[in-house]
C-alpha cells in the first residue's frame, strides 16, 4: 500500500479516535440526568480503536498512536523510516478532531474551555489530583501493557481476525483506571489535539503524556520480542490479522 494512503488512513483513524473518545468526554460524559460517565467514556475510547482497526488496519496497520507505532518498531514489526511521517500524521489528525470538537462544543450556551476540554494533566489539572510521578507510572505502565496486547493479539500464532476486539476491549480497561489519574493519554496525539485548544497547563505539562507512553511502548516491543523470541517479529506492520480462506480449504479442513 503506497504510503501516502498509508498516512491518510492515519490521520482519518487518529481523527475518529479523538473525535470518538474526547468528543464523548467533552459533549456526553456530565450530561445532565442521562450523563455517560467514566465507563461510557471509557467504552467510547474502546470502541473507536475497534471499528477502526476493522476499517482501516489493512491499510495502514491501525496505530492511531504515536506511541503504538514506536512499540511496534521495537517488536520488528514496523521499520524506523515510516516512523516520523506516521507519527506527522496522528497529530495532525488528532489536531484536526479537537478543532472539529471545539466548533461543536462551543455551539453550547456557556461553553468555555476553562474545563479542561478532555485534556491530560497531573497535579492540579488531574482528575484525582494526582502528583506528576504517580501520573508518569500509571501512563508507563498502562501503555506497556496496551502494546503487550496489540503485539500478542496481532502475533503470527494468535487467533486471526480477533485483534482488533482485544486490542479494543483493553484501552476501555486502561481507561477504567486511569482515567481519574490522567484522565488518560496512553497515546500522545490524543493528548496533543485537546491541548492546543486549551493551551496553558495543558502545553506545559504535554511532555508528560510524549514521554511516559512512548517508554511504555518501546519496554513492551523489546518485552514482548524477548517472551516470544522471534527474529521476524510474527506479522510486519500490520495490526489487524485478516486471513482469507477459500472454500476448497474449509472443504478440506471438513474432509
Amino acid at each position: 500500500m503506497p504510503l501516502t494512503k498509508r498516512l491518510s488512513a492515519e490521520f482519518i483513524g487518529t481523527l475518529w479516535l479523538v473525535l470518538g473518545g474526547c468528543g464523548s468526554a467533552v459533549l456526553a460524559a456530565s450530561f445532565p440526568n442521562l450523563g455517560i460517565g467514566f465507563v461510557g467514556v471509557s467504552l467510547a475510547f474502546g470502541l473507536t480503536v475497534l471499528t477502526m482497526a476493522y476499517a482501516i488496519g489493512h491499510i495502514s496497520g491501525c496505530h492511531l498512536n504515536p506511541a503504538v507505532t514506536f512499540g511496534l518498531w521495537a517488536g520488528k514489526r514496523f521499520p524506523a523510516n515510516e516512523i516520523l511521517p506516521y507519527v506527522i500524521a496522528q497529530v495532525l489528525g488528532a489536531i484536526a478532531a479537537a478543532g472539529i470538537l471545539y466548533v461543536i462544543a462551543s455551539g453550547k450556551p456557556g461553553f468555555t474551555l476553562g474545563g479542561g476540554f478532555a485534556s491530560n494533566g497531573f497535579g492540579d489539572h488531574s482528575p484525582g489530583r494526582y502528583e506528576a510521578l504517580a501520573c508518569f507510572v500509571a501512563e508507563v505502565v498502562m501503555t506497556f501493557f496496551f502494546l503487550i496486547v496489540i503485539l500478542g493479539s496481532t502475533h503470527k500464532l494468535a487467533p486471526k481476525g480477533f485483534a482488533p476486539i482485544a486490542i479494543g476491549l483493553c484501552l476501555t480497561l486502561i481507561h477504567l483506571i486511569t482515567i481519574p489519574v490522567t484522565n488518560t493519554s496512553v497515546n500522545p496525539a490524543r493528548s496533543t489535539g485537546p491541548a492546543v485548544f486549551v493551551q496553558g497547563w495543558a502545553l506545559t505539562q504535554l511532555w508528560l503524556f510524549w514521554v511516559a507512553p512512548i517508554l511504555g511502548a518501546l519496554l513492551a516491543g523489546f518485552v514482548y520480542g524477548w517472551l516470544v523470541g522471534d527474529d521476524d517479529g510474527g506479522v510486519t506492520e500490520t495490526v489487524v490479522v485478516t486471513e482469507e480462506i477459500s472454500v476448497e480449504d474449509v472443504l478440506d479442513e471438513m474432509a
